[in-house]
């Protein structure tokens, strides 16, 4: 599942795209992907010109000049595909099966963003101005100023809980995943079975700086592919080639040259290096 690195390069990649624009037309090939839409979903957007590309955590937020926000996840598989004659550079080639074609937005500048997703776990909810989203109850974006070590310190306190399912945990801190917390832990010398209520402070500072480097190197790349991942321009992320000890089981640590061992942790796995990670 795309996590906050690979949201953030697609919301880049479409905001010049859609940001002032107006949606002309808005083309529905099914009537569901994980949840059925609205049945006035293309009314509501029709006609409305598009405030701000945002992104919350993994989620993509569309601001429409009518107040009501659109809210778009990416799923497993998701991805958006740019088409149209005013692209010019933003328009390469794409592996995309049009079958899998299932919302198509154009502008009214006669540009297309198509949502493809071949697994169909993605979805997409308008949400009326001041109505309550599941994303009001979220914890800070990790790259804000509202993530520090103290408020880190402050939620953890007292969980028994280890400290790698806690940052997964989006109500502790929004958009954080599986491949880049193990990056963070094995950068921040910290054992992904600590308790999480049991760093010490100067662990904690440690912790929030690399996990903020690790987003922002991500992010430069383009993301991690490993499975469905493209940028809005058809472009693969790189960022997998500097991974640590995320995949890297048995292999050699960067850092000690121990072997990279791999644990299941809340029904994810987990990439650590039993020597450098205490």
């Amino acid at each position: 599942m795309p996590e906050l690195p690979e949201v953030e390069t697609v919301r880049r990649g479409l905001a010049p795209v859609l940001e002032g624009r107006i949606i002309s037309h808005v083309q529905l090939n099914r009537p569901d992907l994980r949840f059925p839409f609205p049945d006035d979903f293309a009314d509501r957007i029709e006609g409305q010109r598009v405030e701000r590309l945002s992104r919350r955590a993994k989620f993509l937020q569309a601001d429409l000049t009518s107040g009501e926000r659109l809210f778009m996840h990416l799923g497993m598989s998701g991805r958006f595909v740019l088409g149209g004659s005013q692209l010019g550079e933003f328009t390469h080639a794409h592996d995309a099966d049009p079958k899998h074609h299932h919302v198509i937005f154009t502008t009214e500048d006669g540009n297309t963003v198509t949502y493809n997703d071949p697994r169909r776990f993605g979805f997409m909810e308008l949400v009326k101005p001041d109505a309550p989203y599941r994303l009001d109850d979220l914890g800070p974006e990790p790259l804000g100023n509202g993530f520090n070590a103290p408020d880190l310190r402050a939620r953890l306190k007292g969980k028994k809980t280890p400290i790698k399912i806690a940052l997964l945990d989006q109500r502790i801190v929004a958009g954080l995943g599986n491949i880049y917390v193990c990056e963070a832990l094995f950068r921040a010398g910290i054992s992904p079975g600590r308790g999480a209520g049991r760093l010490r402070v100067a662990e904690t500072e440690r912790l929030v700086g690399h996990i903020k480097a690790v987003l922002i190197e991500a992010i430069a790349a383009g993301g991690s592919s490993l499975r469905d991942h493209r940028q809005a321009d058809g472009a693969l992320g790189y960022f997998q080639k500097q991974f640590s000890v995320y995949g890297r089981e048995g292999q050699d640590c960067p850092a000690c040259a121990a072997p990279i061992a791999r644990r299941v942790q809340g029904g994810r796995s987990t990439f650590y290096c039993k020597a450098c990670q205490r």
